[in-house]
């Protein structure tokens, strides 16, 4: 069976007074769960590019600048699930949040709180880690069955 070349994916974590911002899907993947803005790299971009593309899209701000906390590899025996999420966080932004109501609402979500809401499998586990400031780079592949079920993590150590 032929695989696709992996999608290529960004989420950006914006941060401020210990809050972050999140955006509640209202199309697939992930509609009707809570995720970090970001979407696909388009073609010629680097990751951090489509980074500051999809943040400006999506809630109207800019980051001046990203840190890259993390990277995670999603795969499935399906030859359409095989992603490659470059995961960044910003302190550093500016402008006035205007939600694009097509990808979803957004909302300012205390950090402590994130896990209470409705996550994706894979965000739920990496998400603390890579807002933590006292932990090093996040890498981890996240393996699932045909179902999109979350079967196995494997978490590299640096």
């Amino acid at each position: 069976m032929s695989r696709a070349t992996p999608i290529l994916g960004t989420l950006v974590y914006c941060v401020r007074d210990q809050q972050a911002l999140m955006l509640y899907r209202h199309k697939e993947p992930n509609l009707g769960l809570w995720v970090a803005p970001g979407g696909k790299v388009e073609h010629g971009e680097s990751p951090q590019e489509c980074a500051r593309r999809e943040l400006r899209e999506e809630t109207g701000l800019t980051a001046h600048t990203l840190t890259f906390r993390g990277l995670v590899t999603e795969v499935s025996p399906r030859p359409d699930w095989h992603w490659m999420l470059f995961i960044y966080v910003t302190h550093d932004f500016s402008g006035t949040v205007q939600a694009d109501e097509r990808e979803g609402r957004l909302r300012w979500v205390p950090i402590e709180q994130i896990a209470t809401l409705p996550l994706p499998q894979a965000d739920r586990i990496f998400t603390p880690r890579v807002l933590a400031t006292t932990t090093s780079f996040y890498e981890a592949k996240y393996i699932y069955d045909d179902a999109l079920n979350l079967v196995e993590v494997i978490e590299y150590d640096e």
